[in-house]
């Protein structure tokens, strides 16, 4: 009598396929993914064709104020050594000028919303130059003192007249705070300032 030979079963390559896509999904859903960090700015819009260059454009010495880090990572304001801890103080007093200083931004009057007519700060810019040889963190801890200096500025009239931080207010009110406080840096090309190359 001949034995029956038993089939062995064939895997089923369906099922495999929706294994393989359920993994699939399962790793992509709980793999984290990194998020994009940087600076926040928004750029300007683009120069006329009849506007003149930069290089041409014409500021009164006493609305700027030039940030230098150089090639040792040291600061200075204005051509004085600064301290990092220090740096944000003193943006915020060239800015808001407080005792109207000569040697300090000219305040222009405005007719702001909510606010009617106020002084405001539209006139000053802070120049932030750095050295080919500045490490990148130093770069970024005076990026985040200029930051922090206009966010103080602009917290301390929010709370003043609406009762809450700059971040809380509607657009409107926001708009409104930053007229009287418009963020001004620019940022220069690096250049060759020290030693280090």
């Amino acid at each position: 009598m001949a034995r029956k030979k038993r089939k062995v079963p064939a895997m089923n390559a369906t099922s495999s396929a929706d294994i393989a896509f359920m993994l699939l999904i399962f790793f992509l859903i709980t793999t984290s993914m990194d998020t994009d960090k940087g600076l926040a700015r928004r750029l300007p819009p683009p120069v006329p064709k009849d506007q003149k260059n930069n290089d041409q454009v014409d500021v009164n010495k006493r609305n700027l104020v030039v940030v230098l880090i150089n090639s040792s990572n040291q600061i200075l304001f204005n051509g004085e050594p600064t301290d990092i801890k220090q740096l944000k103080d003193k943006v915020k007093e060239f800015i808001d000028n407080p005792y109207n200083d000569a040697n300090k931004p000219e305040k222009v009057e405005e007719d702001v919303e909510f606010f009617g007519k106020v002084m405001t700060a539209k006139k000053h810019v802070i120049s932030l130059q750095n050295d080919r040889g500045t490490e990148y963190q130093a770069y970024i801890s005076v990026q985040n003192e200029l930051a922090k200096a206009y966010n103080e500025l602009r917290d301390d009239i929010s709370r003043k007249k609406f009762g809450k931080a700059f971040a809380d207010l509607e657009e409107e009110q926001q708009k409104a705070v930053q007229q009287i406080y418009p963020q001004k840096i620019s940022e220069a090309e690096p250049k060759n300032y020290g030693d280090k190359k």
